[in-house]
């Protein structure tokens, strides 16, 4: 009776165990995904100001989906400050998800007592420890 006992626990334990890991995955693709619309909005950013001085009936060329295609600028900035107002829409909804998905983990992880190595539990305690310099500390020396 004992060992089945065990065996629920070992199962129970590896299911909070993968739950855990899928939650940070999932958060990670969130942080992933804002790293990436942030640097598409600078690119936005950096288009937008380099073409507002130039005369409207200028020509030039813009991607889309893959293909280059001819316009004029006049056409092409008020696509890009569209473009650009969309991905700043979409980062904000993302960085509410990565808050919420936040919570969501340490409440799990506080729901199931779920230690993870490398994280400090005391800070008070490391920051003594690095404010006390040592001699010769991460220092190699041959003799």
């Amino acid at each position: 009776m004992a060992k089945a006992a065990l065996k629920k626990n070992a199962g129970s334990y590896q299911q909070i165990v993968v739950q855990f890991q899928k939650l940070r995955q999932e958060q990670q693709a969130i942080a992933s995904k804002i790293g990436e619309l942030e640097a598409d909005s600078e690119e936005h950013d950096v288009v937008i100001d380099t073409l507002k001085d130039v005369d409207a009936s200028r020509r030039c060329f813009r991607s889309v989906g893959g293909i280059l295609v001819e316009r004029t600028v006049g056409e092409v900035l008020p696509a890009l400050q569209a473009n650009r107002e969309q991905v700043g829409v979409a980062l904000d909804k993302l960085k509410e998800q990565l808050e919420e998905k936040g919570r969501e983990l340490n409440e799990f992880k506080s729901r199931h007592n779920i230690r993870v190595q490398g994280e400090d539990e005391n800070p008070k305690k490391d920051s003594k420890k690095k404010d006390e310099k040592t001699p010769g500390a991460g220092v190699l020396v041959a003799k």
